[in-house]
């Protein structure tokens, strides 16, 4: 079982960082699938516009609300990220890894891309992992603390995955 994840210390470094993994894997010529998250600031109107690109070429989900400026708490549209986790659940099988931008509260709750995950561990993919404190008690428990923490730099991340993707291959 191949399974990592890290977290970037800064609000929205993450999705940064697995952004710029996923598409180094792309342009290295790996398919892998999953979601790449994007976060677009809008000054004076509340919080950021959070949307998913599907892996490895879109499409491009709005998975954010916009409930209005004085709004507090979960902006999460639950039904685009299920639309999301259909996509990639489609896109699996022909993939070499699966990328997920946030284990979040969906997935703490053993919804949204948590299935997935288990899916693509028993296809043998490798798996990385986008994850913030407030979920890693429940991460860890889903995956039963053997996932290995790596450290948030592109290049330690994208030389996880090619080296995992590379020992499940089959040798000619």
């Amino acid at each position: 079982m191949k399974i990592a994840y890290t977290m970037a210390p800064g609000r929205g470094d993450t999705d940064l960082l697995l952004r710029g993994v996923a598409s180094a894997m792309i342009v290295d010529g790996y398919a892998p699938a999953g979601t790449a998250q994007v976060n677009t600031e809008c000054p004076g109107s509340g919080p950021c516009d959070m949307d998913v690109i599907v892996l490895p070429e879109g499409p491009v989900i709005r998975i954010s609300q916009s409930l209005g400026a004085e709004a507090r708490g979960c902006r999460l549209d639950p039904e685009a990220l299920e639309t999301a986790v259909g996509l990639v659940q489609a896109r699996l099988p022909q993939s070499d890894c699966l990328i997920v931008n946030k284990f979040g509260k969906h997935e703490a709750g053993g919804r949204g891309f948590r299935p997935l995950i288990a899916d693509a561990l028993a296809l043998d993919l490798p798996v990385l992992v986008g994850l913030n404190p407030l979920n890693a008690e429940a991460f860890h428990e889903f995956t039963g603390g053997c996932a290995e923490q790596l450290a948030p730099e592109q290049s330690v991340l994208a030389g996880w995955l090619r080296r995992s993707i590379r020992e499940k291959s089959p040798v000619a």
